[in-house]
């Protein structure tokens, strides 16, 4: 059967919301971000990128390319906020919705179609959630993930776009390498360096030509280029990952801060484990060093989702990991292998070190606090004399 895929995707989702918050903003040049001169861009809108201002561009950078712009901590409460809105929106009207991320979802409306007309009812989500959150939202419809994903790519920001089955390939192959997802800076340079500039180029290539080239990364660009993705949706509840990154503002050595931030992330991302009634049997911590090298330890471990377990983890994992003693820019921690479910505490960690009693109710007092008064209002105490 051939499938039919619906992509949303909030325009410009992080400076809509502070607009929404802050209407004066309207129509300006917005950087949301950090405002340090190690802080990076986290969104910008339209009018901003009209400048060349890209997510992920260092806030040094943005500010030099858009000087007039207004630069904005970002409330992230309020983002996770507007974003569960949009998901209850789609869970309530879809079959089968993947919440890709914070701004991102898939809808797979297969069979619909005989009940109702998936354009007409994407057009009728569409003023919902214009309607219910003050948001704008572009949309793509098409045969798989990846051509919906370009389809809603192509015509933002408020745009429209079905590719019909018999008119995947023509509209892949006119556009530029660059906007195939999964091709970043480095590969469209070695495409172009190779005479590829178009998809339609790309495609033509002997796919044995380029798993010869490039390995698996080859037969990825070859089924993508021609249309083809059987990537299933997956319900949002078969959540593969969590995870937490966070760039210092000066380049470290100092074992104690580092130590102190990982536990600090660890611990958040406990909380939203439990919050979302996940636990986790994977963890993976990530150093990237100031020369931009990069390195990942991973852990498996029995399904958890306390403080206790997972830091201990991931400490662990650290010293393990931490060995170059070179000026560390960026640590980042994941949970992966996560299930549905709340953790069975046991007398013993995993290091048979006894538990104490009073840490489940522990737990619930101080995820509480966080609920009622936001994620950093409470913690663990090395980390906040730190000033982490």
């Amino acid at each position: 059967m051939e499938r039919t895929i619906l992509h949303t995707d909030l325009d410009a989702f992080f400076p809509a919301v502070v607009v929404l918050q802050n209407p004066q903003l309207k129509g300006k040049p917005l950087l949301v971000g950090g405002a340090s001169e190690r802080g990076v861009v986290s969104g910008a809108s339209y009018e901003a990128r009209r400048f060349g201002v890209q997510s992920g561009m260092p806030m040094r950078l943005a500010r030099r390319l858009c000087p007039e712009a207004t630069v904005v901590k970002g409330d992230y409460q309020a983002f996770d906020r507007y974003s569960k809105c949009v998901t209850n929106i789609l869970t309530e009207k879809a079959p089968v919705v993947e919440k890709a991320s914070i701004d991102e979802f898939y809808v797979d409306m297969t069979g619909m179609e005989r009940f109702v007309g998936c354009v007409k009812w994407a057009k009728e989500l569409k003023q919902t959630i214009i309607r219910e959150t003050g948001l704008s939202v572009s949309w793509g419809l098409s045969v798989n993930k990846c051509v919906s994903k370009m389809a809603a790519n192509a015509n933002k920001p408020n745009g429209a776009l079905h590719i019909a089955p018999g008119q995947v390939q023509p509209f892949l192959w006119s556009l530029d390498i660059s906007r195939l997802p999964g091709i970043g800076e480095k590969m469209a340079h070695t495409l172009r360096c190779m005479g590829v500039t178009k998809l339609g180029t790309l495609a033509q290539i002997p796919r044995r030509l380029l798993e010869r080239t490039f390995g698996k990364t080859g037969l990825f660009l070859w089924d993508r280029a021609n249309g083809i993705d059987p990537t299933p949706v997956l319900p949002s509840h078969k959540q593969k990952s969590m995870s937490r990154e966070l760039t210092f503002q000066t380049d470290t050595t100092d074992v104690t801060v580092l130590r102190a931030t990982l536990s600090r992330m660890v611990e958040t991302l406990a909380y939203d484990l439990r919050k979302q009634n996940f636990c986790a049997g994977k963890l993976t911590v990530k150093v990237r060093y100031s020369d931009f090298q990069t390195y990942t330890r991973q852990v498996t471990l029995p399904v958890t989702a306390s403080d206790h377990t997972l830091t201990l983890a991931a400490l662990k994992a650290f010293d393990t990991l931490y060995n170059r003693r070179v000026l560390v820019r960026l640590m980042g921690v994941s949970f992966g292998k996560l299930v549905r479910g709340t953790e069975q505490l046991s007398l013993f960690d995993a290091a048979g070190q006894v538990i104490p009693s009073k840490l489940p109710g522990l737990y619930q007092k101080t995820d509480r606090i966080r609920d009622r008064h936001g994620e950093d209002k409470i913690g663990r105490a090395h980390s906040y004399q730190l000033g982490i």
